[in-house]
């Protein structure tokens, strides 16, 4: 379970790139995935290189395959990030989607 207390602390790393636009400079499809995930796969993760030239990696959501490609603009947006159970905080975080 993760703490509430860590979760508030991450806020403010996850606020400075949420609604920043990037381009896809890498990606990659999951296929078989960790315990948490299991629900989200098969889906995409990719490298974002972001106006600043930071560099961060994501879950893409919202796409379609079929215009899925290395150049493609996306925004960083605020998205469920795992499965919890009933008795555990949702974890949020940032997850990039095409534009």
């Amino acid at each position: 379970m993760i703490s509430p207390v860590k979760i508030w602390r991450r806020q403010k790393e996850k606020r400075l790139i949420l609604g920043k636009i990037g381009k896809i400079i890498s990606w990659t499809k999951i296929y078989v995935a960790p315990k948490d995930f299991k629900n989200y796969s098969p889906y995409v993760v990719v490298l974002v290189e972001l106006a600043d030239k930071k560099r961060y990696v994501g879950q893409l959501v919202d796409y379609d395959e079929k215009n899925l490609k290395i150049g493609q603009r996306v925004i960083s947006v605020l998205r469920k990030t795992r499965n919890v159970g009933q008795e555990e905080v949702i974890a949020y975080g940032v997850k990039f989607k095409p534009i």
